[in-house]
């Protein structure tokens, strides 16, 4: 019998939201529960750098997820963490990423060190999202003015 872990608390429910006010230009600011979280375009591209980009956002929650399902399973299994990093890769192919790749550096013993990341693999939301086959559904209306 595989014992499935999950990272669920009672503050998480089965829906998860998060919204995004246009501030002009190519930047908006993204409230998640009560934290703000500017985003912003580089100047290249006509937006003016305030802020991540998109896509590093996209690798962000990547790389957080994946860093805190391997502490959450350290701690689990009673595992003393000297030190974690991750590290994550996107290859862009046109308007996606065609692979990401995830590099974890863990301070503990050698021999934990797989057994961590397979915890991880099983219960980090992310990275087992974008291995599914996610539902994407988009509404619009014209906002009332």
């Amino acid at each position: 019998m595989t014992e499935k872990t999950s990272l669920a608390s009672p503050e998480m429910t089965s829906l998860r939201s998060v919204e995004g006010m246009w501030r002009g230009g190519l930047r908006c600011d993204v409230t998640a529960q009560s934290f703000v979280i500017v985003v912003d375009e580089p100047k290249s591209v006509g937006g003016t750098d305030s802020g991540p980009q998109p896509t590093d956002l996209f690798l962000a929650s990547v790389a957080s997820c994946f860093t805190l399902a391997v502490a959450y399973s350290a701690r689990k299994q009673s595992i003393e963490l000297d030190g974690l990093s991750v590290t994550v890769t996107g290859t862009y192919d046109g308007p996606r990423f065609r692979a990401i790749n995830i590099v974890s550096r863990l301070g503990c013993n050698p021999a934990e060190v797989a057994k961590l990341v397979r915890a991880a693999e099983r219960i980090c939301y992310v990275t087992n999202t974008l291995r599914s086959d996610v539902d994407i559904a988009v509404e619009a209306s014209a906002a009332s003015t």
